[in-house]
């Protein structure tokens, strides 16, 4: 109990973050938490909830097939948990962020078709853990079909690391990291480099891709 009360206060905190930013739009979005391994539980936000409130049926506890691990309620997991159920069981992830951007969007469209965008000499990359000079990072970029086990198996063939992320093509970005510190960064990172590589476009429309 101790244990799933301290992780909800840590996905509460990021949930707020996020809120302020403006990053979930219409309810959208979905967040988790891990709360153990041996069985695997974990927090997730509940579906449909308006993730700028804060109440107490933000999130609920569910189990290593995404089921609901307590009753008592009739809250229901998001409609995307099984990622995280997949993210979960292939890595050492404990914390998952799942948001929709405009940025996150446009990008995934202006690259769908390469299925990944590379980044490469941003100062910022280093919050992904790549610390070389003139470093690149590439994010894959995944379709959305409407059939949630068949987007939850595209995703799980790059959740292969502890630290990540995935663009869904016109959905958005799911970041992971070992905590719930770590996915905001990530997540954080990716952003920023979304925001600027459109802005650069903007600016220098000539530029090809």
């Amino acid at each position: 109990m101790a244990a799933k009360q301290e992780r909800w206060r840590e996905l509460a905190e990021v949930k707020r973050e996020l809120a302020e930013r403006d990053w979930f739009p219409a309810t959208s979005g979905n967040l988790s938490i891990k709360v153990s391994d041996e069985p695997l539980t974990f927090l997730v936000t509940a579906s449909g909830k308006d993730k700028r409130k804060e109440t107490d049926e933000d999130f609920l506890l569910v189990d290593q097939h995404g089921k609901p691990a307590e009753t008592g309620h009739s809250l229901k997991p998001s409609a995307e948990t099984l990622l995280h159920t997949y993210l979960y069981q292939k890595t050492n992830a404990g914390c998952c962020l799942h948001i929709h951007t405009i940025n996150n969007n446009v990008i995934s469209e202006l690259y769908g078709e390469e299925k990944q965008i590379t980044f490469q000499g941003q100062e910022i990359i280093k919050a992904l853990g790549f610390w070389e000079e003139n470093t690149a990072v590439t994010i894959p970029i995944i379709d959305n079909p409407a059939h949630i086990p068949s987007l939850a198996v595209s995703f799980a063939a790059h959740a292969v690391s502890d630290s990540g992320a995935v663009l869904i093509r016109n959905h958005g970005i799911t970041a992971w990291g070992q905590n719930a510190f770590e996915a905001k960064r990530v997540l954080e990172a990716y952003e920023f480099l979304f925001s600027y590589h459109i802005k650069l476009l903007s600016l220098r429309p000539q530029l090809v891709k």
